[in-house]
């Protein structure tokens, strides 16, 4: 009989595969990516320190303010240009994206893209 692993335990083996690659330094920061059912969140992790330099969220009243949904790929946009324009306020223009074991397809890629357009390289 065969058995299937359910979609958040393979999402949690990515993880730890991508994980075990990625890095953030002082210099080159790991850019992460957590989406839950209702909200999406998003961090600027410095590793070697274990600190969250920046994070932003569709939790937060300003971001949440200006969103229909917080859970759709439009959220997702307008979250990457936020974390895009709080990083770059810190003096963080290269990131490491950490897509946490999601595909790079709808959500994940609209966040990511917004912040490469607000000025993140990655």
């Amino acid at each position: 009989m065969v058995s299937k692993a359910s979609r958040a335990e393979m999402r949690q083996k990515k993880h730890r595969r991508i994980r075990h690659h990625l890095s953030g330094t002082p210099s080159i920061p790991r850019l992460a990516v957590f989406r839950s059912n209702k909200h999406m969140y998003a961090h600027i992790v410095d590793d070697t320190r274990h600190a969250t330099l920046v994070a932003a969220s569709t939790l937060q009243k300003d971001v949440k303010a200006e969103l229909e949904h917080t859970n759709d790929v439009a959220a997702a946009a307008y979250l990457g240009s936020v974390i895009g324009k709080k990083a770059l306020e810190q003096g963080i223009t290269e990131v490491v994206f950490d897509r946490s074991g999601y595909l790079y397809h709808g959500k994940v890629k609209a966040l990511a893209d917004a912040a490469r357009e607000a000025g993140l390289k990655f």
